[in-house]
């Protein structure tokens, strides 16, 4: 199954956030998914021809989970930019910061001091239900992050 990259220039011209940062933020979301796929169908050909357990059949996984990554997490974070409004002090995410950080006005400052990180995408924050708490994150591409880690419950 090939990945199909989403479009997101509904984003442009959002309040705060630059279009040439969006824009250079599409290009790396296209390369990721882009590799994403070259890496699939290059394992799937290495399985054929016997190449599985051989180190560059490894470092091929290695790299898969990097591209993989990288895609998901860039739409996870472009499907939840936008809105004007506040966050809902009542809702579970309100509920979590405040727990983790002790108020939700906190939260904010812990992700702003991961931002100068080298390599940083930009800082994340994620809830990770097995180990019960949120991160954050300077490099939110560095994160390795399932479907079922990266949804609100």
């Amino acid at each position: 199954m090939a990945y199909t990259a989403k479009d997101y220039n509904n984003l442009i011209g959002m309040e705060g956030v630059s279009e040439t940062l969006l824009k250079n933020h599409f290009t790396l979301y296209q390369g990721y998914v882009t590799n994403t796929n070259k890496g699939f169908d290059t394992l799937s050909e290495m399985g054929k021809g016997g190449k599985i357990g051989t180190p560059e059949y490894a470092e091929l996984k290695r790299r898969l989970g990097w591209e993989f990554n990288g895609m998901r997490l860039h739409e996870f974070y472009f499907e939840n930019l936008g809105g004007k409004g506040a966050l809902n002090k009542s809702g579970k995410l309100s509920k979590k910061l405040a727990e983790e950080f002790g108020a939700t006005r906190i939260g904010r400052p812990i992700l702003r001091a991961s931002e100068p990180c080298g390599g940083s995408d930009g800082p994340s924050c994620i809830r990770i239900p097995r180990a019960g708490n949120c991160s954050t994150s300077g490099s939110m591409s560095m994160m390795s992050v399932t479907r079922r880690a990266a949804t609100p419950s």
